[in-house]
């Protein structure tokens, strides 16, 4: 029988894909991509140089932004497919369960892989950086997946891969490398690092026992915790330090780093070693507010 609603099965299988790469997520990733460009923009018009902003640029890393992680994600997905049927937790994620075969997500990697490389040509000819390095960055970004399986620093690869994130918007935008973005990257590392830790104590049993190596499973909950707390006391540190080598910013960026500040110790508040059902919370409420309102003040604090 002929499928009458070929519109309604494709965007069904769209939902999935997006539900299982949690779309949604891109928030924590893309404000500070979008801060660090705001940095290179302002910084070329304290230059004298003319009205920096381009469209152009401004859509490629948004493009790049969203494929990148989108094909990380979904590799993701397709390496840790076994490992999450025999999870408690993630049994029911869609490869698991059959709810997406394995070819729709190869193929959606493949896609949003061949969707960043061309969202990198939008840089041209201006600026060959971001094409020569996104092959590279792509593999970066797919190696994570494999990294629990060797390496209890899995937490902070992913903290380096999103990282990248402020580094290359800059490197897109000024074709150089300069501190104020690894600056802020280092500060997106230990944040990264931190509430993947945090994150990662929901599996503390499973990945002892399939021999997966995290922090929580090496130290324990307790002592994960305050692993967490100490990357978090430090990405604020960090971003304290940011002014020293990025001089716009003042007043108002430095208010937005205290709220922050607050916001981290409220997250480490619902997060308690005999607690952690609150995880998920704290997980993507929190830190969603965090990124998009560093964003917000740090945007205000060079325009407004």
């Amino acid at each position: 029988m002929l499928n009458r609603h070929p519109f309604q099965s494709l965007f069904t299988r769209a939902r999935l894909l997006l539900e299982m790469i949690r779309f949604s997520h891109t928030l924590f990733a893309l404000p500070f991509a979008l801060l660090a460009a705001a940095m290179a923009w302002a910084a070329e018009a304290q230059a004298g140089e003319p009205w920096p902003f381009r469209w152009r640029e401004l859509v490629g890393i948004l493009v790049c932004m969203v494929t990148a992680r989108s094909a990380a994600m979904a590799f993701n997905r397709l390496a840790d497919r076994k490992l999450d049927a025999a999870n408690p937790r993630t049994r029911q994620r869609h490869l698991p369960t059959g709810a997406l075969g394995v070819p729709a997500v190869v193929a959606f990697t493949a896609i949003n892989s061949l969707g960043f490389v061309a969202g990198t040509l939008l840089f041209l000819p201006r600026n060959p950086w971001p094409l020569a390095a996104s092959a590279p960055v792509l593999a970066f970004l797919f190696a994570y997946s494999f990294t629990k399986r060797f390496t209890v620093l899995s937490h902070f690869w992913l903290g380096a891969a999103l990282m990248l994130a402020p580094v290359a918007a800059w490197v897109a935008i000024r074709a150089e490398l300069a501190w104020p973005p690894v600056v802020l990257g280092a500060a997106v590392m230990l944040w990264v690092a931190g509430f993947d830790v945090l994150y990662a104590c929901q599996d503390v049993e499973y990945d002892s026992r399939a021999r997966l190596r995290s922090i929580p499973a090496k130290l324990g909950v307790v002592r994960a915790l305050r692993v967490a707390m100490l990357c978090h006391a430090a990405m604020v540190g960090v971003l304290l330090v940011l002014p020293l080598v990025y001089p716009a910013f003042g007043a108002v960026y430095l208010t937005g780093v205290g709220a922050i500040a607050l916001l981290l110790v409220y997250e480490h508040w619902l997060v308690r070693p005999d607690d952690l059902s609150r995880v998920n919370r704290a997980f993507f409420h929190v830190n969603a507010v965090v990124s998009l309102g560093l964003l917000a003040v740090g945007v205000v604090d060079l325009f407004v």
